[in-house]
Formats: C-alpha cells, sequence, structure tokens
C-alpha cells in the first residue's frame, strides 16, 4: 500500500514553467514505477510520463515530449514532473500513480493514485 500527495499545481500564463511534486508514503517507494496522468474536463484521463524504479527508463506521451521531463529521488520518496513552454492544451487534473510492475502509459495498470492538483494555463 502506498499513499500518494501531488503539489506544485496552479494557474499561470502560457509559455512559462511549472514544477510538479508527487510524495509517496513508505520505505518501499523505490519498488514502484512512477507515472504522472492528467485528465481534462469531457476528456479521458491520459498517460503523460513514466519512470522505472531505477529512474533510468523512461517514457513520455508525444504531445509532451520535448517540453515535460519526469524525475525521481528515491530518497525522498517523490517524484517529479517538470513541465516547461507551458501551453493552455496542457490544462488538466495532473495524477501521480504508482504501480509494482514495469512502466507502462496504461490507467488501467497502475495501483494507487494521487487526488489530482489543478494545472491551468492561460493565454
Amino acid at each position: 500500500q502506498v499513499q500518494l500527495v501531488e503539489s506544485g499545481g496552479g494557474l499561470v500564463q502560457a509559455g512559462v514553467s511549472l514544477r510538479l511534486s508527487c510524495a509517496a508514503s513508505g520505505r518501499t517507494f523505490s519498488e514502484y514505477t512512477m507515472g504522472w496522468f492528467r485528465q481534462a474536463p469531457g476528456k479521458e484521463r491520459e498517460s503523460v510520463a513514466a519512470i522505472s524504479r531505477s529512474g533510468i527508463i523512461t517514457y513520455y506521451a508525444d504531445s509532451v515530449k520535448g517540453r515535460f521531463t519526469i524525475n525521481r529521488d528515491n530518497a525522498k520518496n517523490t517524484v517529479y514532473l517538470q513541465m516547461n513552454t507551458l501551453k493552455p492544451e496542457d490544462t488538466a487534473v495532473y495524477y501521480c500513480a504508482a504501480r509494482a510492475g514495469s512502466v507502462s502509459s496504461s490507467v488501467a495498470q497502475y495501483d494507487y493514485w494521487g487526488q489530482g492538483t489543478q494545472v491551468t494555463v492561460s493565454l
């Protein structure tokens, strides 16, 4: 069992940067693959990025590749999402998620979810 708490969301202007954090409970954080997902109103939840247990393997959705960076600090039980050059289409609730298996972009394969943090990008 792992509990996840996101932070760092807010209202920002297009073109700026924002860094999201996800703090996980427990001393077994390093055993979980971590992912970031987002969901806009009226749309399905979609994968944004994922990172392996060691931090060596990463995945990015095409829509964010080159702009977003996922990384983790296992000593701090924290995973981050650095979001650069934000666009209005990035507006969504962003969720942190964890799974015991390998890197995946599938919502259904993640076992634990945070409460979400709102990111709103205005023009």
